[in-house]
């Protein structure tokens, strides 16, 4: 029977949460979004890169740099995603009180409301990726790709992120004003933490440790190495490290950090239910 109420929770709140997603114009307006969205922000990285670097786009910081930016689009997308459903909810819709009594797992339907971003998120990688490869040089031997490591490697991240967007739907329960600045927030400070677009050696001594820590670093190290072997050679920072080392790293500390992420949404929802918080609304 749980699980029976688990899986309807979670296919409903993926539904809802694609509707939602995509209901805000037409579908030839929303694919032209899809597509230029990532592009653009590409593009002024490729900007910032070319002109720091006297458009030398042949070294191996360059794939580095690109594939570590495309692949972090999951991170804000899928983070967000699950933390933004109680924002919906509560603040837009008014619809999270009627949530918590119906016959769902809440959990659950918050990670099934990040099943749309994480689509639409997908696309935007997909797209930011080939046009790397076909406008931008970025030499991706998809013969030489380790597939098993990649599909193993996105499927571990991918939970991760959406346990830690979890922890901050959690948080967000408890918040009163500017909960929609959490998910971006925290993707933002990841963003210089796990080395999506240069390497942690880059960081002060004293603020490496902070990186090392987090599982998003040796993420997007393995992604980086599944599909561009190279750069583990180029970046010494995770080179002493074999692949199958820094996967046991990434998933000790995926389990890890999703454990405390159920812990603190717990927490944090029994919290919220003593308050009163689950339904007040700011309308701010």
């Amino acid at each position: 029977m749980q699980n029976s109420t688990s899986w309807r929770s979670f296919r409903m709140a993926a539904w809802l949460g694609w509707v939602i997603e995509s209901n805000w114009t037409d579908p030839f307006l929303f694919a032209v979004y899809s597509i230029v969205k990532p592009i653009s922000g590409a593009a002024i990285l490729v900007v910032m890169y070319g002109i720091i670097s006297g458009g030398n786009f042949d070294t191996p910081l360059f794939p580095y740099i690109y594939l570590g930016n495309a692949f972090y689009i999951y991170v804000g997308a899928v983070m967000t995603g699950v933390s933004w459903a109680v924002v919906d909810d509560r603040e837009h819709y008014k619809t999270l009180k009627y949530m918590y009594i119906a016959p769902i797992n809440i959990p659950i339907y918050l990670l099934g409301r990040g099943v749309a971003r994480f689509i639409t998120g997908s696309i935007a990688v997909v797209i930011t990726i080939a046009a790397g490869i076909w406008f931008l040089n970025v030499n991706i031997n998809f013969a030489e790709v380790d597939w098993l490591l990649f599909i193993v490697t996105l499927i571990v991240g991918v939970v991760m992120l959406a346990l830690l967007g979890l922890l901050l739907a959690g948080v967000t329960l408890t918040v009163a004003r500017h909960e929609g600045f959490i998910g971006e927030a925290t993707a933002g400070a990841l963003y210089i933490f796990s080395g999506a677009i240069f390497p942690l050696d880059v960081l002060p001594a004293w603020l490496r440790p902070i990186g090392y820590f987090m599982p998003t670093t040796y993420w997007l190290e393995l992604l980086r190495r599944s599909l561009v072997g190279n750069v583990a050679a180029a970046f010494p920072t995770l080179a002493n490290f074999s692949d199958l080392q820094i996967l046991g790293i990434m998933v000790g500390l995926s389990i890890f950090f999703g454990t405390i992420s159920i812990w603190v949404f717990r927490w944090c929802d029994k919290f919220a239910r003593e308050r009163g918080l689950i339904d007040r609304t700011t309308n701010y």
